[in-house]
């Protein structure tokens, strides 16, 4: 898991290059902010939280790495509520309701609508 959270960190922090990824991705200040947390006790947690989110949006969405930046601001919303979601109930989230939650959310990336 570590290394995972460290994989991201550092993709969230190259200056010139994944700027796409980057874009359309949401930051560890940003899930903080929106979480409401400001103590960094949980930063590997939230980072480990952001890519499970970027993965579980990519898969229910059925969108890719180029799907993302298309529909940013959709996408990053559906991440936030992920993290949120994950973090709030990391000792008994009910993956069945928050895959069902994403599938509202990302309805029209999955039907090609958008």
């Amino acid at each position: 898991r570590s290394s995972a959270a460290s994989d991201v960190y550092k993709r969230q922090n190259q200056d010139t290059q994944g700027q796409e990824w980057q874009r359309c991705m949401i930051t560890l200040a940003e899930t903080k902010n929106y979480l409401r947390v400001d103590h960094t006790e949980d930063d590997k947690l939230i980072l480990s939280l952001i890519d499970t989110a970027k993965r579980l949006v990519q898969d229910v969405g059925r969108i890719d790495e180029a799907a993302l930046a298309v529909n940013e601001e959709t996408t990053r919303q559906a991440m936030l509520y992920t993290v949120s979601y994950l973090y709030e109930n990391r000792n008994g989230a009910d993956y069945h309701k928050l895959t069902l939650t994403l599938r509202a959310l990302l309805f029209a990336q999955r039907e090609g609508v958008i």
